[in-house]
């Protein structure tokens, strides 16, 4: 495990620079949300585009992965809905809360951490789980708050779904890096070449701009946060592995990507939905929060766990 914690160590190291960058305000908030548009409009999208171009679709879709890992997130999902309808908050809060116990950052941390520490055979799972979280949960928070509010479901919310996926850099990225490679067409040396050059910047862009978000969040509700931080790093990778390994006992070096990317910490979307609909955006700023800092500890553990298989 140590050689594991050796090599992830310089990741989380680039996050708390990026923190430590953010709390003496060297980088201030406006600088750090224009860093972040940089990532997530040319780095990382170069970067998924250039995986989804050079793998074909089989290496990235796989029934039983999809079918393990929604189910994973679906039980862990369940719990902590029903642990917070027990509580008594609205469903929207659950809903919120829910997402927490799901959604991990695997965007800017997973992919640029997991190609690195697993190779890269890992991208095509990545690919995919990424997909999973984008298409899947943020539309389902989405239409659970929405049609809560509004009391029904009408086609402006379903517009406003599909509009807000096909603006999403990461989704078109890679739909147009997989339309390329079923065109069998090989991406041309310069093409590849520069793409690779601008996404190398997508992992320490990434990794920074992280830990600079981080210096802006708060720590309140920290008995709610530390029960969604443990959802998020020790049952959501729990269940995830339970239904690939035994369930419908998916291919092992995929099936160890998908529990690595499930013990990644809350992303930092969560948040920005949560603020965009007024739902407990501190409770959710406290779980990233602490979920990222413990994470340090519990995805050395993951990764070792499934290297070994």
């Amino acid at each position: 495990m140590l050689p594991i914690l050796l090599k992830t160590l310089p990741f989380f190291a680039l996050i708390g620079v990026g923190y430590w960058a953010g709390r003496v305000r060297f980088f201030t908030p406006e600088a750090t949300a224009y860093l972040t548009k940089f990532v997530f409009y040319f780095a990382l999208s170069a970067m998924l585009f250039r995986f989804a171009a050079n793998l074909s679709l089989d290496e990235i879709y796989s029934t039983p992965f999809v079918l393990a890992y929604l189910l994973g997130c679906g039980i862990v999902y369940a719990l902590a809905t029903l642990v917070a309808r027990l509580r008594r908050v609205s469903v929207e809060e659950a809903a919120v809360e829910a997402q927490c116990a799901v959604i991990g950052n695997t965007g800017f941390l997973g992919i640029p951490m997991f190609v690195v520490l697993l190779g890269p055979q890992a991208a095509g799972p990545m690919l995919m789980t990424l997909a999973i979280d984008l298409i899947v949960f943020s539309s389902l928070i989405t239409l659970i708050i929405t049609g809560m509010r509004q009391g029904r479901m009408s086609w402006a919310v379903f517009r406003a779904l599909g509009m807000g996926l096909l603006k999403n850099p990461m989704i078109v990225s890679m739909v147009l890096g997989l339309l390329w490679s079923s065109s069998g067409v090989p991406v041309p040396g310069p093409l590849n070449e520069f793409l690779a050059l601008l996404g190398a910047a997508a992992t320490p862009g990434a990794l920074f701009a992280i830990g600079a978000s981080l210096a802006t969040k708060s720590a309140e509700r920290m008995e709610v946060a530390a029960w969604l931080s443990f959802c998020k790093l020790v049952l959501h990778p729990a269940a995830v592995a339970f239904a690939a390994l035994v369930v419908f006992e998916v291919e092992r070096e995929a099936a160890g990507v998908m529990i690595a990317a499930s013990a990644l910490p809350v992303a930092g979307n969560v948040y920005i939905l949560a603020q965009h609909y007024g739902v407990a955006p501190q409770r959710v700023s406290a779980t990233i929060l602490i979920s990222t800092a413990i994470s340090i500890l519990t995805i050395t553990g993951v990764i070792a766990w499934v290297t070994s298989f």
